[in-house]
């Protein structure tokens, strides 16, 4: 689950680390008066789930009031498209207005879980304030990375080594072991499963602050932590993948037009892999789970045909626990009660294929039945 930056930077100053001054608000009228407290020059941030906001002009810098108001006004309402939107954009509907500060230095800092080594790792970088994917394309040797030992918790060795790897002044390494100690506890305590600072800034007066955050936290973490899980935005989400949230389904909408149905994220994966070989693209990934039951296939479909790009489905189930036959009596009374119009391609394999088979084949409903997966995307290619 992603939330807004100034969320972010909420739960960040609950923790410890500090952030600029800053207030949100939904009004020019409103940054009028908050940039008018602050008494000079303000940052005016679109808040939208997306990075890339400053090139698409979501950023702005007032030297007053009356700029801010005029900035608000502008950005409140827009369409801003950054190369983490999509071409469609997201419509700002709330500003950050944060006290400006004098910056001296920009770096990037970020924590996030290494799955390689099933710890979490903090990343620095003397190459602040630019996406962070590109200086690991061009210049790989600027990224360090410290690996956490979650039983000892960041140690001052390493703050050292991150602090003289990006050049950081000696006199500024207890503030930084300050600062990252309060980060990686936000981090842990919140279930976070990312947290960036980009740019962690070092001010003219020599302070270290977090002038932009993001944070992404585990959904399965969710139940226990309700005060992160309120911060959600639905408005910044596919209104697909929040139905199928509310079902349980893993669903993200893609731009294709072959609808997938799969149980297992791996074959779903590999689903979408094939039918991209095949000369097809997928319209979403979608994972029913491993029961793959009569209401979630039912509940997949329906989401799948609301999406008005899809013009033919692909069901590709693998029978282990459940077996086959059992799937295929549910795919077929899913599909009769939804009603779908569009051909449907289904490929099953595992306990009891050739009588899960039998059944679609039998049915009153025409499927088109595949041997294998290499058959089944080639089929649902051609009805596209």
């Amino acid at each position: 689950m992603n939330i807004h930056e100034y969320q972010a930077k909420a739960i960040l100053d609950s923790f410890g680390v500090p952030v600029p001054n800053g207030k949100v608000v939904v009004s020019p009228e409103e940054a009028f008066d908050v940039a008018r407290e602050f008494e000079g020059v303000v940052a005016v941030k679109a808040q939208i789930h997306a990075g890339g906001r400053g090139k698409a002009g979501g950023v702005k810098i007032a030297r007053n009031a009356e700029e801010a108001k005029s900035y608000a006004e502008s950005i409140l309402g827009s369409t801003l498209v950054t190369h983490q939107t999509g071409p469609e954009g997201r419509v700002v509907s709330r500003v950050l207005i944060e006290e400006g500060v004098q910056i001296s230095r920009e770096f990037y800092l970020g924590l996030l879980v290494d799955r390689n080594s099933k710890r979490p790792v903090v990343m620095a970088s003397r190459e602040g304030g630019v996406e962070i994917e590109e200086v690991a394309r061009r210049n790989p040797e600027l990224i360090l990375k410290e690996i956490i030992d979650p039983r000892v918790g960041l140690e001052e060795s390493q703050v050292r080594n991150l602090a003289s790897g990006i050049g950081l002044d000696d006199g500024l390494q207890g503030e930084l072991f300050r600062f990252l100690n309060s980060l990686y506890k936000a981090f842990v305590e919140t279930d976070a499963s990312m947290v960036e600072i980009n740019p962690l800034i070092v001010t003219e007066r020599g302070e270290i602050l977090a002038l932009d955050a993001k944070m992404n936290f585990d959904d399965n973490a969710l139940y226990r932590r309700t005060e992160i899980a309120e911060l959600r935005d639905y408005e910044e989400e596919e209104e697909l993948e929040i139905r199928a949230s509310k079902y349980g389904l893993n669903y993200i909408k893609l731009d294709g037009s072959v609808g997938c149905m799969v149980n297992g994220a791996g074959l779903a994966m590999a689903t979408m892999d094939i039918i991209k070989l095949s000369g097809g693209n997928p319209a979403n990934f979608l994972d029913v789970g491993g029961g793959a039951s009569v209401e979630q296939v039912k509940n997949a479909f329906q989401i799948l045909i609301a999406d008005e790009n899809v013009r033919a489905v692909l069901i590709n189930i693998y029978g282990g626990i459940m077996r086959c036959d059992i799937v295929a009596q549910g795919v077929v009374q899913a599909v009769s009660e939804v009603g779908v119009e569009i051909p449907v391609v289904v490929r099953l394999e595992g306990t009891n294929v050739e009588e899960g088979r039998k059944i679609l084949r039998e049915s009153t409903i025409r499927f088109e039945v595949a041997d294998s997966m290499r058959d089944a995307a080639e089929k649902v290619c051609a009805a596209v």
